[in-house]
């Protein structure tokens, strides 16, 4: 088998590269993956670009399959998709995702790849990871039939949210976000959209996926009575202040993390890891997710994409990294 591979590093904190891999021989048990695509993690692996981890999270933090320590030299990331060349019978052939790095290809036990399902597009795929944690924070969240719900930031992780929220029966949701190129986004899901200071109050529900300090105050504002904000930002090495006087007390208002390392308290005997990543692939047969696809980049061109991405240049959702 070729055991030559490629992948990305990050050098130093705002510094990245692509180096060469030689690939272990695989065991009995092992895939060979020959990756596709893989996707861009944008909240995520950005703070991670610039160095924003604490230390004290750094063990927390790590990847699956991550090299390196954080702060750098770290290769991190988590979507790929991609086709298994060498490995089990039921699985040779396969399109498969994977919470791997930015490779070209790879190799890793049988057990931590996911196959796809025929009805999606390996190309829609990398979205796999996102919806597992949307699926998460809504074990979390457990919505209603007929809850007013508002989703606070529309990047990747709160449209994927609020696709999700769309399928709800009676529900109203709305996306809400500073950037009003955002809108098309949220029509293209079948949600509403408003700028934050014109989002509808009274809420049984708000998700909070900005992850900037404003966000999460006016999360909280659009809150009815007893009502509960899901907080699905992490923000790192960045200290945050959350408006807890005023009416916080008096409305009783909650403010619940919700993290897609653990399984949601309230699946949590019944589902496993494997079982949530399947479920978040099967629900990615609904091409209402490819609007959260945004971008495309070359492999190659890694190292210059994600600065720019870090200083805000890009606009982007997703960004889908395509391999030869």
């Amino acid at each position: 088998m070729d055991r030559t591979a490629r992948a990305f590093w990050l050098r130093a904190p705002g510094e990245g590269e692509i180096r060469a891999a030689t690939l272990p021989l695989p065991d009995p048990d092992e895939v060979v993956v020959r990756t596709l695509f893989s996707g861009v993690s944008r909240g995520t692996e950005t703070l991670v670009f610039r160095g924003g981890v604490p230390a004290s999270q750094r063990t927390v933090m790590r990847a699956p399959f991550q090299e390196g320590d954080l702060p750098a030299p770290v290769k991190y990331g988590y979507l790929s998709v991609g086709t298994v060349e060498h490995g089990p019978a039921a699985l040779l052939g396969r399109t498969v995702f994977c919470l791997y790095p930015h490779q070209t290809r790879y190799v890793v036990p049988a057990s931590a790849v996911t196959p796809v399902p025929e009805d999606v597009p390996p190309a829609r795929a990398v979205l796999a990871g996102t919806v597992e944690t949307a699926v998460n924070a809504l074990w979390d969240a457990a919505p209603l039939v007929g809850d007013r719900i508002a989703v606070v930031g529309a990047g990747m992780v709160g449209a994927t949210v609020a696709a999700l929220l769309a399928r709800f029966p009676g529900v109203r949701v709305e996306l809400v976000d500073v950037d009003p190129a955002r809108a098309a986004v949220a029509a293209a899901l079948g949600v509403g959209f408003a700028a934050p200071e014109q989002a509808v109050g009274e809420c049984d529900l708000v998700v909070h996926a900005s992850a900037s300090e404003a966000g999460l105050a006016r999360s909280l504002e659009l809150l009815g009575d007893e009502g509960e904000v899901i907080e699905l930002s992490w923000y790192g090495d960045r200290s945050v202040c959350v408006p807890l006087g005023e009416a916080f007390h008096s409305r009783r208002l909650t403010v619940r993390a919700s993290q897609v390392g653990a399984v949601a308290p309230a699946r949590r005997r019944r589902r496993t890891h494997a079982d949530r990543m399947a479920l978040a692939c099967a629900l990615l047969a609904d091409p209402v997710f490819d609007a959260i696809v945004t971008d495309e980049c070359p492999f190659d061109d890694l190292p210059t994409l994600l600065p720019r991405l870090t200083a805000g240049e890009l606009g982007a959702l997703c960004v889908r990294v395509v391999y030869e």
